[in-house]
């Protein structure tokens, strides 16, 4: 049985393009599944097989799993992972029949994501020019990159120095299934990346031959944990403590590119969307935009 789910893990891997964040949550969830599944059969003393792990035993595994009070989420995800599991045994005819096939999925609404205002984004950005060190420069130019191009943080600590153009100001992305998209980036922000690159990031590498943008101070690629922390200690300091995390700079970049006139599938192409409605969700945090922007324009508004 376990075999089965490293063939699926593999199937989303190299067929399907799934990051590694997402390849990582499925194997949790999936293994999670793998466990409950042995111990349900062997305790009934049925073979070890897909093929015995009924309707019921399904249903009996999402009621464990909601005994567990895992967020709403959370269950979702872990829902879907089985979900995609079970279609792909059958596909494959290692089992006759889907378990899950008339199971609904649990109903998951859309939180809006946290964003910041212009005056809080400055605010942030402004926190590493409190010092004067090589971290500090560092800091300044994840931070302002982040917030200029929308990037996901795993496609910022993924960079290379090669993709990023601060002559032409673009940075070269890339996405989900390792996709590439080319994003434009303000003079403001290139100067920042470029002040790191010829000074702080030559002192961390003293000669090491890493060829990753943002480097910690042994000169190796920084980690998410690392960013994380770096984000964390500037948001305290900047009295927003409790209101960033790694997606925030993101969500701030998408709803204020469509506050200032951006179109929706411009921004869903800048932020590598492959679907536009997982765009769409940002168009609900612009609803006081539009709502001064009809103000101003419709004739029978005054």
């Amino acid at each position: 049985m376990k075999a089965n789910v490293e063939e699926f893990l593999n199937y989303l891997k190299v067929e399907k393009g799934f990051s590694g964040n997402t390849s990582a949550a499925y194997k949790n969830d999936l293994q999670q599944l793998d466990e409950f599944a042995e111990i349900r059969l062997a305790a009934r003393g049925d073979k070890l097989v897909w093929s015995n792990f009924s309707r019921e035993d399904v249903l009996d595994y999402l009621l464990f799993l909601k005994e567990r009070n895992y967020a709403v989420t959370t269950l979702a995800r872990k829902n879907a992972a089985c979900r995609s599991f079970f279609a792909f045994l059958k596909k494959d005819d290692i089992i006759k029949v889907n378990p899950m096939e008339d199971i609904d999925s649990p109903k998951v609404g859309k939180a809006l994501p946290d964003t910041l205002t212009l005056d809080q984004v400055k605010k942030l950005l402004a926190q590493p020019d409190k010092y004067n060190t090589n971290e500090a420069v560092r800091d300044k130019a994840m931070l302002s990159l982040l917030y200029a191009s929308g990037m996901r943080v795993s496609e910022l600590i993924n960079l290379n120095v090669g993709d990023v153009d601060t002559q032409n100001c673009t940075v070269r992305a890339f996405g989900k299934g390792g996709k590439e998209r080319i994003v434009p980036i303000y003079p403001q922000c290139a100067f920042d990346v470029q002040t790191y690159i010829d000074g702080a990031r030559n002192i961390f590498l003293r000669e090491n031959e890493e060829q990753a943008l943002f480097v910690n101070q042994r000169g190796a690629r920084l980690t998410r944990q690392g960013f994380w922390q770096i984000l964390k200690q500037y948001a305290k300091e900047a009295d927003l403590e409790g209101h960033v995390t790694p997606h925030t700079l993101r969500h701030s970049f998408a709803t204020h590119m469509l506050n200032g006139g951006a179109d929706l599938r411009s921004v869903q192409e800048l932020l590598g969307h492959a679907n536009i409605s997982t765009t769409q969700i940002y168009t609900h945090l612009s609803s006081s935009h539009l709502r001064k922007t009809y103000d101003r324009a419709h004739p029978r508004s005054i």
